[in-house]
Order: C-alpha cells, then structure tokens, then sequence
C-alpha cells in the first residue's frame, strides 16, 4: 500500500481502543478519500479539457497535488477500480470493517422531539448550560433550571426533555426541569397504576387539607385522608416526610390527590377483625371518646370504633352528649351489640349504673300528686322528669277541662315547675302518665245547676265557623251560638260580621247535652221576636215609606221604618212617569207578601199608583181593622211588656198606635 493510503486508513492501537476516537477517525478518512477522488475527477476532466484545445507542440500542464496523490495511491484514474477501495487494497478485514462502520454508525443517535433522554454536561456558566447528547449540535439549557443542584460539574449526567431539534437559529432546544415534570408524571401514574406506596414532602397546609410534594409535584392531602380520626390540628404536619399512596389522578387539570389514611385502614381492618372476634355482648371495656356529634359520641376501643347513641349516654334527657362525655375522656363502656360483617358497634354508658325506675319510689300509685320539671314540649304533651331519668307525659288533653283545641306550648315551657296528678303507672314497661285537670274540679258535674236551660250568660268568644260561634263560659264549658241565633232582623252571611275573637258576648242557654259537653247557645233570644209585632205593621196591601239602598239583577232592596228591610222585584219599581226607581230614591212602597217564618217582606212602589179606588176603601177597612184588634190587645193586658220598651222600634209602634187611637 502507498505511504498516501497508510497515511489515509492508518490507525494506531490507542485509537482503536477507543470507540469514540475510532469512529471520528474512520469518519474523517472517509471524507478525504471522497474529497479526494471528487477532486481527481474534476482535475481529469479539465486535463481532457484542456489537451483537446491545447495545440500539439505545446507542453502538458502540470498535474495538481491531489492528483499525482491519487495516482501514486491508487494509480491512473482511467484504469481505477473503485471497488478496491473497500476490498483489495484495504488493509482491514471484512470482520474489522464491519466492526468499525459498526462502531462509526453507532456514534450518531436519533432522537425524537418531545422525548426524555440522558445527556452529559460540556459547560457550565452562570447563564446556560450546554449539554451533548449525542446529536450533530449540543442543547443549551437555563442555568435557573438546575439552581436546585448546586454540586453540578462538567462530565455529570443529566435528564433532559427534546423540545426541538431545531430552533430559527438551528440550535437544538433542550429542558431539564421539563424532563423532570414529565418524569414525575410518569412515577406518579406507575405509582397510582401499580398501588405503590411512596414518600412525599409536607410543604404546608391549605383549606381542608395539605400540600404535599411527590417526585417534584404538589399533590393534595384531605384532611379526611390525614388519618383514620378525625384531625384538628393540620399545622404539627407541616415540614415532615410521610408515606402515601396516589388515590386520584385528574389528567385534565393535572391535579393530584393522595391518601395517608389508606396506609393504616388496612392495618386497621384487620386489628378490628381480631377485636371484633373478642366482643361479647354485655362485655365491659375501657376506651377513649375519639369523636362527639350531635347524635352520639364514637369511642375509639383500641383500634376499632363504636358508637354511644345520645340516648344511651344517660338516664336522664340530654340535649347535647357534651352534657356527658368530652373529647379525649377514658371511659368504661358496655357492648349493646355488634355486627361483624359492617364492623359495627353499638356502646352504652348509662347502663353501668342501675335503671332509675328501680329507685321509684314503691308505694307510688295511680291518683297520687307528684311534683316534677318539664323537659320537652311538644304539639301533644310535655314530659315531665319526676325523679332523674323517670318521666311521666301529660297529655294536652289532661292539661285543662277546656274544650277548647290548643297545644302543650300553650301552657308549659321547658324547665316549668309543675304539680300533676298520676293516672296510669306501669313499672314494668317504666311509662307513666300524669294529668293536670285532675287538680280542678270537673265543671260539668254540676252543670245544670250552673247553667240551667233559659238563664242568662256572660261568655268570650274563641273562635268561628261557617255555622256558629264557639264560646267559652268558663274553663271546660264551652258552647256554640248558631248563625241562625244570632239577630232576629240581620242577615249574617258569617258571624265575623256580628262580633270578634275575644270579645264578650251576652248569650242565653237553649240546651244542655251532659253525655257529649255541649251547650247550644243563642244571642236574639235575649230579646222579644220583633216579626210579632212587624206582623201587625206590616200587613199586606198597607203602604209605607222607603228608601231603595240597593239595586241587583232581581230588584230593589228598600230600608222601611223600624229598622226593617224588604225587596221589591224589578216589575215592582215602575213609576208613574214610566221611569224605574233608582237606588237612594225615596218612596211608597206597598206590602205585597209578608212572611214571618221566612222574615221576608216584599213590596211594590208600581202598585202604589196603579189602585182603584176598591182597592183603596178595601185597605183602609183592614188597616182600621187591624188597630182596632191592637187597641183590644193592649187594654187586655194592660201591662206593657219590659222587652217592649226596651226596644226603639217598638216604643214608636206603642207611641203610633195611641195617636191614632186619640184620633
């Protein structure tokens, strides 16, 4: 071989120890024999070039270095074979060849954007780092990202995240502290793919919970998920290094939630089977209250929890179990009962001591008093607490001897002082009922001496129906006035028009029904029936001066003396100009129909000035008739009746009639 082909091919013993060097080597004497032989192709074909135009006497141009470099190396260029290259004039075997393109291949790597991989450090200032990772160019990274490893040194190893091959200025774009996010994400979901427990940093806390650093990336702690009790001091967690276990993973939001609590359940699951296995029910034991709700109090037993319903904690009626237990207190408890299968306890703390029905006293009986204070108050009754933990109920209905619907709130509040009087006692089943009315006597024992049918009251007005008003005499005797007792001459459509709650009314007793406690009650009997007399006024065919007050559909209604009313039909209002009668006239009304069981009385201005002189001589027979008969009567009783007097209306009916009688 030519000493221009040792020189191009060889290779010392120290190059090809070395990988690294070898390909650079073999890469660079690649690119000479290329280089060369592009440029003895180029030389050749200006030679031709120029010896087709070159005249023949004239003298060939030297050959160029590279030239006669060749030729010397692989000799003329016309005769050359290219193949020799790789073959025959090699120096190297086909195994060695192999091994060192093999080598030379493998000194390039391709690499994908978007990809983490390994790269090693070749400078370090204060603003960028480069690093090589075995492309055409090096990547340079922010030195901020790597502020955390103060230690760094050339030749160290790091990871790094492939942004671009490329930038606008060709420089390939790397980042360390993307490398490391997109790293952690993938421990993070092994982590939570393979149920792995792994250890995080406590950073702080924050509402409902605490920050916790795993793999470099805030991770969320529920204060539920803290431990297995319940947690009110989130602060003695902050700055230390625990165990967890990835419970949720949010890709979206790339949120984090991790769980302490799910280290130690199973731990605990079993700690309670084998607790659980021990209870017997009835079984005594000593734990310590954990938490207290509004509906009990749980007890931690030692690894397993159990439950004091807020009415097993006493005898007597608690509002709240602080009343009895606090937080963190050790106490003895009973087992009430357990189920295995949903892990459940059910503990009592008032059964360690004896019941308070056992401590009643014995000779207690039904229709003895009793002196006690209300504990609760509800619509139907109070409960009154006689001794601690022993109640007796008294029912609204045994509070009074009213009739009269009210609730218990009515008459007791809680913590009222109250006497009663037993009524049923029953030891065995601990129920006791009590009554408050007993105290009085029954108002209905004498009643038909107190309130004889036809004697007169003063009672108050309680309530309304569409038929009536209730009243109340006194207490426990309540009565009803009808609607259709209420006025002789009114026409009530509801008695809220004839009177008001709680005012007095004066009534008169009609009825007494001792079986169901009823009185019926009446208000116009306290006067005469003013339509006795109305019947001798208001004959039919006499004429009397009204006032139409009001026109409906039908007729007129017409005020008329006495403080009367009565209705003239439409076919009754024609004037004798033709014109029909409009309300707030004033004029004479003839009795057409007068009905003293129906109250009515209707009447006809038409007729008025439509009669005949028959009919006149007709009427004043019967109307002097009439006053005849009233005279009779008067002289006969000879004494004018008290209710008479005292009313207006009859007063002037006296005072008429004795006119026209001196007349």
């Amino acid at each position: 071989m030519s000493e221009v082909k040792q020189d191009k091919f060889f290779m010392s013993e120290e190059i090809i120890n070395n990988p690294e060097e070898q390909a650079a080597q073999v890469e660079n004497q690649v690119e000479n024999v290329v280089e060369a032989a592009n440029e003895a192709v180029e030389v050749a074909a200006e030679a031709v070039e120029n010896v087709a135009e070159a005249p023949a006497e004239e003298p060939k141009a030297p050959r160029p270095r590279k030239m006669r470099e060749f030729e010397n190396a692989y000799g003329s260029l016309e005769n050359f074979d290219w193949n020799k290259i790789d073959t025959e004039e090699s120096r190297y075997s086909a195994d060695e060849k192999a091994r060192l393109e093999d080598l030379y291949t493998k000194s390039f790597k391709s690499i994908d954007e978007n990809a983490v991989i390994m790269g090693k450090v070749v400078s370090i200032n204060s603003r960028e780092v480069v690093v090589n990772i075995g492309f055409k160019s090096d990547g340079v990274i922010n030195a901020s990202e790597l502020r955390y490893n103060p230690d760094l040194k050339i030749g160290d190893e790091i990871e790094v995240y492939v942004e671009s091959q490329e930038d606008a200025n060709g420089q390939l774009q790397l980042s360390h502290k993307r490398a490391l996010i997109l790293k952690s994400w993938q421990r993070v979901n092994e982590a939570y793919d393979n149920q792995e427990v792994i250890t995080g940093y406590v950073k702080g806390k924050t509402k409902g919970g605490l920050i916790v650093d795993i793999f470099g990336i805030e991770a969320f702690l529920p204060g539920s998920q803290i431990d297995v009790k319940p947690i009110r001091d989130y602060d003695v967690y902050v700055d230390k290094t625990m165990e967890f276990k990835v419970v949720k993973i949010n890709h979206e939001y790339k949120n984090v939630v991790v769980s302490h609590k799910a280290l130690i359940e199973a731990e605990l699951e079993a700690q309670k089977d084998e607790i659980i296995s021990k209870l017997e029910k009835g079984q005594i034991i000593e734990g310590t209250v954990k938490n207290i709700v509004s509906y009990g109090a749980f007890v931690d037993l030692g690894g397993v929890d159990g439950l004091i319903h807020i009415t097993d904690l006493s005898w007597g009626r608690i509002t709240n179990p602080e009343e009895v237990v606090q937080l963190d207190q050790k106490i003895n408890v009973v087992i009430l009962g357990f189920d295995e299968g949903k892990k459940r306890i059910a503990l009592g703390l008032k059964q360690l001591t004896p019941h308070p029905w056992d401590k009643l006293d014995p000779n207690l009986k039904v229709g003895d008093k009793v002196k006690g204070k209300v504990v609760v108050v509800n619509d139907y009754g109070a409960f009154v607490e006689i001794i601690p933990g022993v109640e007796g109920l008294i029912h609204v209905s045994e509070m009074s001897w009213s009739q009269h619907l009210r609730t218990a709130k009515y008459f007791y509040k809680e913590g009222d002082e109250v006497e009663a009087v037993i009524l049923t006692l029953n030891r065995e089943e601990r129920k006791m009922s009590l009554g408050v009315k007993q105290l009085k006597p029954d108002p209905w024992i004498d009643i038909l001496t107190k309130y004889p049918v036809g004697s007169k009251h003063t009672a108050i007005v309680r309530n309304f129906t569409n038929f009536g008003i209730f009243v109340e005499l006194e207490e426990g005797v309540d009565g009803l006035i009808h609607i259709s007792d209420l006025s002789w001459s009114k026409k009530i459509k509801h008695p809220s028009e004839f009177t008001k709650t709680d005012a007095e009314i004066e009534v008169v007793v009609l009825e007494v029904d001792i079986e169901n406690r009823r009185l019926s009650l009446g208000h116009k009997q306290l006067e005469e029936n003013p339509w006795d007399v109305y019947e001798t006024i208001f004959t039919v065919g006499s004429v009397h001066q009204g006032t139409i007050t009001s026109i409906n559909d039908k007729g007129a209604v017409v005020a008329l003396p006495y403080n009367i009313e009565g209705f003239a039909f439409n076919r009754n209002l024609l004037k004798e100009d033709k014109s029909t009668a409009k309300a707030g006239e004033v004029l004479d009304f003839m009795v057409v129909d007068f009905s003293k069981e129906a109250k009515k009385i209707h009447l006809s201005h038409t007729k008025t000035w439509q009669m005949t002189k028959e009919d006149e001589e007709r009427m004043k027979e019967e109307s002097a008739r009439k006053q005849a008969k009233e005279i009779a009567k008067v002289n006969e009783s000879n004494v004018e009746k008290a209710t008479l007097g005292d009313l207006d209306v009859l007063q002037s009916l006296k005072e008429n009639l004795e006119k026209e009688e001196n007349n």
